[in-house]
C-alpha cells in the first residue's frame, strides 16, 4: 500500500509543536517520514510569517534543498488557490517554478475554479499529476478534465467530520469514480476526527492512504505522537495487523 506522508499543510504549532515550519525542518520531517515507512511526502511551504505559499523562489528553494539532503525521496506539493490571490496567480507561479527545482508531483483539487487548466500546467511542466475530490459535487468537474487519465492517483478527502459519513463518502466517491473507467489508484485520507477511521478504510478497500500532521495530530489510541515519523509507523503498524486478521 503506498503511504504518503502529509507534513505540515496549514497545521499551527499550537496545535502540535513538530510542525515542520521552515525548509530545513521540513527537510527533515521528510526524511523521518520516509524512514518509517513512508513511500512519498507532500510538503507545504511556508512563508517566514507562516503563511502557505507557492512562490517560484520559495518553492524553488524548497525543492533544491530536499534534492540536497536526499534525492531519492519522492516530494509533492499543492497548487491550492488559497496560497495564492486569485487562479490566474496560481498559474503564473506554477509556470514559473523552477525547471531545475521541479516537485516530483504537484496537487490540483477539482473543487476550485481553473483546476482542469493547473492541471494540465502540472503536466505540461513535467511533474507527475495527482487530482483531489473532496465531495461527490467535485466528481463531474474531474471526469470531464482532459487529464483524467493521466493522474499518477485520485485522492478522495471528505469534508465531513463525521467518521462514518467520511468513510461512506469516500466509498461513494470511489464507486463512481471507478464506474467512469478510472483505472489510477485511489487514495483516501480524512482530517482531524476522520483520519483514523478513513486510514483504515483505505487498508480495507486496498487503497493507497496518507498521514501527517497537515492531516491529524494523534495517534490511534488519542496520544499524541512525537512526530510525523511516529504517525507513519501507526498506519504501518495497523497494515500489518490486518495482514494478521
Amino acid at each position: 500500500m503506498l503511504l504518503k506522508a502529509a507534513i505540515n499543510g496549514g497545521r499551527p504549532l499550537s496545535e502540535h509543536p513538530a510542525v515542520p515550519r521552515t525548509t530545513e525542518q521540513i527537510v527533515e520531517a521528510s526524511r523521518a517520514a520516509i524512514a518509517a515507512g513512508a513511500d512519498v511526502v507532500h510538503a507545504h511551504v511556508l512563508t517566514a510569517e507562516g503563511a502557505q505559499t507557492i512562490h517560484p523562489d520559495a518553492v524553488g528553494a524548497w525543492v533544491s534543498a530536499m534534492r540536497a539532503a536526499d534525492a531519492s525521496i519522492v516530494i509533492g506539493t499543492t497548487t491550492g488557490l488559497w496560497t495564492v490571490e486569485s487562479h490566474a496567480q496560481r498559474m503564473a507561479h506554477v509556470a514559473a517554478w523552477p525547471a531545475d527545482a521541479l516537485p516530483d508531483f504537484a496537487s490540483v483539487a477539482f473543487c476550485e475554479e481553473g483546476a482542469a487548466e493547473a492541471a494540465e500546467l502540472v503536466l505540461e511542466r513535467g511533474m507527475v499529476l495527482e487530482s483531489a475530490v473532496w465531495s461527490m459535487a467535485d466528481v463531474p468537474a474531474l471526469l470531464a478534465s482532459p487529464t483524467l487519465h493521466r493522474n499518477v492517483r485520485i485522492l478522495i478527502e471528505p469534508e465531513t467530520e463525521d467518521p462514518v459519513e467520511a468513510v461512506a463518502q469516500c466509498r461513494e466517491i470511489s464507486a463512481a469514480v471507478r464506474g467512469a473507467g478510472v483505472t489510477a489508484p485511489i487514495l483516501y485520507h480524512g482530517y482531524d476526527a476522520t483520519v483514523w477511521p478513513v486510514v483504515e478504510a483505505a487498508i480495507a478497500d486496498g487503497c493507497e492512504t496518507r498521514i501527517g500532521f497537515e492531516d491529524g495530530v494523534l495517534l490511534p489510541d488519542g496520544r499524541m505522537p512525537v512526530d510525523n515519523a511516529e504517525l507513519v509507523s501507526a498506519v504501518r503498524e495497523l497494515e500489518r495487523a490486518r495482514t494478521l486478521v
